[in-house]
């Protein structure tokens, strides 16, 4: 071997030296969060039995609030403190800003590019800056009361009618997903597709077949975005229902784009902003037409109706069942509105700020039954820390905030009790109240789900008495869903208020 062979191969094994040394340096130095042991190829599922946000509890609660897990191939940290929870969303915002890629956002989300599950980047900001704008501002939630106030007492009169002045039996889901639905179609695209009012009864048929289609997979967990050779067969034939639900979801939603390009057109106003949604993605086309695509706003109606419409009415409903179980804060609450607003007219949202009791009865709701017991995963662009421990790029993270909101700890003892007078003068909750998410990609439209949530819920004990169907309590078993849905649907005894009779007369 000659002088230059010999000085390259020396070379070469300083390299794989300082090599080797760094990677069994950063192996003896990593410091990994603790967590149970797990089996070859499927990790931790097999510990995920019933409620997802529920065992995750219970394994945290044995091996501590910053936990480390592995689903199949996907590594994944559980967090299930306020203090940890900070630090993702301050110190570790920007890094944990991405989402995983699962196989339902390839469909749903079309490939990964509606506001809630597109990277974070130039497209992720610029949909934020347009449905802050378009849909949550001040403003635009100003300009859109009237909507909210319609459906709202379209609610009423059509309890009134069912009801009347003796008590009846009334199932209540159909309705409070009617209200909320209808608020965001109108906002979305200006139509109604539930109730009696609906004017194309077949198109709304088809509208109410597809979400709810969408909804139930969208519910189901799929094994295949953890073991890969599984997405590789078609697992439970996930991907072929994915895609059929796909080609559904797109024609409906380009008809309702079809159908807004063409009243603007035939309004002259097509440089304008319009009045709905889709008005405004349209005008953002028209500047940038390889940009704002037809497949990046049909990808963020159905995220809108997802996001907007099964999460406010999941929470009523949830309200509702406990107030029945609690009809002393039912009274309390009633108490507060006849003294505050009267018999004279209905409640509106601008007396909402005058009616704090009602809004703590909303704060505690979420904090018992949060839309999303576990915030919408999160992922690392980099490897970085939490609590002290380190966390590899890639990592699902998730945050139990079911847990945090039941937690002792936090809560007090009371903590599984419905009191909402733990909300009375109190302004921030900071970390341990998350019913929203935290960071830069929490929910934009908690503003509008508050509104929605506390109108309704005021409206209906304003206008109505209520009763359990029977002795027992209402039921809270939670069923299956992104959206912890209660299992059993919501029926109750409603009776028209005496002192309502002239203003629901009206209806």
């Amino acid at each position: 071997m000659d002088e230059t062979n010999i000085f390259i191969v020396s070379i070469l094994s300083v390299i794989s030296f300082i090599f080797v040394f760094q990677l069994f340096k950063r192996r003896k130095a990593w410091n990994p969060p603790p967590g149970p042991p797990s089996l070859p190829i499927i990790g931790h599922l097999h510990l995920l039995k019933g409620s997802a946000h529920r065992a995750l509890e219970q394994l945290s609660s044995k091996y501590g609030p910053i936990m480390s897990l592995r689903f199949g191939s996907r590594p994944v940290l559980v967090i299930t403190s306020p203090s940890a929870t900070e630090e993702c969303f301050t110190r570790n915002d920007i890094i944990l800003a991405n989402r995983p890629l699962l196989l339902s956002g390839k469909y749903l989300d079309y490939d990964h590019t509606t506001l809630g599950a597109v990277p974070y980047g130039r497209l992720w900001r610029d949909l934020r800056r347009i449905a802050t704008l378009e849909l949550f501002s001040t403003t635009r939630l100003k300009s859109y009361m009237g909507v909210r106030h319609d459906e709202a007492r379209a609610l009423i009169k059509s309890l009134f009618q069912d009801s009347g002045r003796e008590f009846s039996r009334v199932e209540m889901r159909s309705r409070i997903q009617g209200l909320s639905f209808n608020i965001v179609m109108r906002v979305v695209a200006d139509k109604r597709f539930y109730g009696n009012e609906v004017e194309e009864f077949e198109e709304a048929k088809r509208f109410r077949e597809i979400i709810r289609d969408v909804f139930e997979i969208s519910g189901a967990s799929n094994p295949g975005d953890f073991i890969s050779i599984l997405q590789w067969i078609d697992f439970g034939g996930l991907k072929k229902r994915l895609s059929k639900l796909f080609i559904e979801t797109d024609s409906f939603s380009q008809t309702l784009i079809e159908e807004r390009r063409r009243k603007r057109r035939e309004e002259g106003n097509g440089n304008g902003n319009g009045k709905t949604f889709i008005d405004a993605m349209l005008s953002l086309q028209e500047s940038e037409p390889e940009y704002y695509t037809d497949d990046i706003i049909k990808g963020n109606i159905l995220t809108l109706l997802l996001a907007g419409t099964d999460t406010s009415s999941g929470t009523i409903e949830w309200a509702m069942s406990v107030l029945l179980n609690h009809p002393d804060v039912l009274e309390k609450a009633r108490k507060e509105i006849d003294n505050r607003i009267g018999h004279e007219r209905l409640v509106q949202e601008t007396d909402l700020p005058n009616l704090p009791y009602i809004q703590c009865i909303v704060n505690e709701t979420l904090r018992l039954f949060p839309v999303a017991p576990l915030l919408v995963p999160h992922e690392p662009s980099e490897d970085c820390t939490i609590g002290g421990f380190d966390v590899a790029r890639g990592t699902m993270v998730l945050v139990n905030a079911w847990a945090i909101h039941r937690d002792p700890k936090v809560w007090g003892d009371d903590t599984l009790s419905f009191k909402p007078e733990r909300f009375e003068g109190v302004g921030n909750e900071g970390y341990r109240f998350i019913p929203f998410g935290m960071g830069r990609r929490q929910c934009p439209g908690s503003g509008l789900a508050n509104r929605v949530v506390a109108l309704a819920v005021a409206s209906l004990i304003q206008c109505f008495e209520w009763e359990r169907v029977g002795e027992e309590p209402v039921g809270l078993s939670e069923g299956k869903g992104l959206t912890m849905p209660k299992e059993e649907p919501l029926e109750a005894m409603c009776r028209a208020r005496q002192k309502m009779s002239r203003v629901l007369m009206e209806l």
